[in-house]
């Protein structure tokens, strides 16, 4: 698979991380607390996508690593808001993990793009 396609496969696989952050953010408590996770989680979850797109678009390379570097930075704050949810219980354990999972290859996946592009 060449740079471009792999480019569009992963945006296409950000965007569906986006919508299952999205969906599991939906279903968080209706309390104060619940708000506040919801809110970062979302925005941090459905970042990753929309921050890798406008990096395919870059103008140069080091636009590119940039927004790199922001892709890899909301892929971390995400994991962590999820390890939050899943220690307060609030989301079915089965689907957090699948969540997690998905989160910790895409930051593996952006961590790679990273350590390619400094070498």
């Amino acid at each position: 698979m060449n740079n471009k396609d792999f480019g569009k496969q992963f945006e296409i696989r950000t965007r569906k991380f986006a919508i299952s952050i999205i969906r599991m953010s939906g279903k968080l408590p209706d309390t104060t607390e619940g708000r506040v996770v919801r809110n970062q989680v979302t925005k941090s979850g459905t970042s990753i996508g929309a921050n890798y797109r406008e990096a395919n678009r870059s103008r140069s390379k080091a636009d590119f690593v940039n927004k790199i570097l922001i892709c890899e930075s909301e892929a971390s704050e995400t994991l962590y808001w999820l390890e939050i949810i899943s220690d307060l219980d609030w989301s079915p354990a089965e689907k957090i993990q699948n969540i997690v999972i998905e989160a910790s290859e895409i930051l593996a996946i952006l961590t790679s793009i990273d350590r390619n592009l400094k070498n």
